[in-house]
């Protein structure tokens, strides 16, 4: 009987070697690629690396690594920049990206907030849950998408078993040629210009509702406002930026002013800078909007250069830049 039991228990062992190795190989190329789960690995592999030394960090959701260019911050501040963005989320994973850059890379001199009236609330489903998929075992990426309805118990303890569900993306890593691999980034410094023009999104939503309530999930406001604490012990310099919104999508948001009222109570009480561009004249021109939430690749270009000249009439930031100036 223990000869039986012990020839079980090796036989589990070695299928786990298999699967840990599968894992590891199947892993190791979604990482390479440049172009899977909209670049998102690329963002992951910077940041787990240690690979982020950049002067100044974007955060936020989809607008923030649609709207603001770091090439441009960097031209013209002469700082340089990442965006650090990540589709589809509030602050709650752009904290865990925080978390990575605080423990893993260089810190920052300062970091951009990018906005929306949905970065206080907290979705259930884990969008773009393929951006996980290699780094599943890193502790405070498993801690921070537990509490989405993403991944089950056994995804993150079983070696291959998150992959099941996605034979397709095994197959292509396995069976291709590495050339077909697509190495090439997605996005460049995390920025990603999108060269589209107005969409229909805003008349189908209103064909549904005449208007949606964005709530605020509290633990997510205090996540946030345990950041702007810690930056501040860190020497860290916050920005909070609302970028541009289409008018007509601004009015569909029902609680949109309630949101943005708590944006400058936060800022007041944390004492840090609140640039909001609601009122902008890009605001009124759908031809620099692919959709009423997003600015194309000319209005980022726009947005990020009125963005840096109001930097610059900022003391906290060009003291930064004088700094920087003097040690380089």
């Amino acid at each position: 009987m223990k000869l039986f039991v012990k020839k079980i228990v090796a036989q589990i062992l070695i299928f786990l070697c298999v699967l840990s190795f599968l894992d590891y190989f199947v892993s190791n190329a979604l990482k390479k690629s440049g172009d899977f789960a909209y670049g998102d690995c690329i963002i992951w592999n910077e940041l787990l690396n240690g690979k982020i030394k950049e002067d100044i960090l974007i955060y936020g959701s989809s607008r923030a690594w649609v709207h603001f260019n770091p090439n441009i911050i960097q031209d013209s501040l002469g700082l340089t920049a990442y965006n650090l963005g990540i589709d589809g989320h509030n602050f709650w994973l752009q904290h865990l990206r925080h978390k990575k850059v605080v423990k893993n890379n260089q810190k920052p001199k300062m970091i951009i907030l990018s906005l929306g009236a949905g970065a206080l609330a907290k979705r259930k489903d884990l969008y773009n849950k393929n951006q996980f998929l290699p780094y599943i075992f890193d502790d405070d990426i498993r801690e921070y998408t537990r509490s989405y309805n993403g991944f089950s118990n056994l995804d993150y303890v079983l070696p291959m078993y998150r992959y099941i569900g996605n034979v397709s993306i095994v197959k292509k890593q396995i069976l291709a040629d590495w050339s077909e691999i697509n190495q090439e980034s997605y996005r460049v410094k995390g920025f990603k210009a999108i060269d589209r023009e107005w969409s229909n999104d805003l008349k189908k939503a209103k064909s549904k509702k005449n208007s949606i309530f964005m709530n605020i999930d509290m633990k997510t406001l205090n996540l946030l406002k345990d950041f702007l604490v810690e930056s501040k012990e860190l020497g860290i310099y916050v920005v909070m930026v609302y970028s541009p919104e289409y008018i007509e999508g601004q009015n569909f948001i029902a609680n949109r002013e309630d949101i943005i009222n708590e944006f400058k109570s936060i800022a007041l009480e944390y004492q840090i800078q609140f640039i909001d561009y609601s009122n902008d004249e890009i605001c009124n021109d759908k031809k620099y909007f692919y959709n009423s939430l997003h600015l194309n690749a000319k209005g980022s270009e726009i947005f990020t250069n009125k963005l840096v000249e109001d930097f610059k009439r900022i003391d906290a930031i060009n003291e930064i830049i004088k700094k920087n100036l003097i040690t380089n």
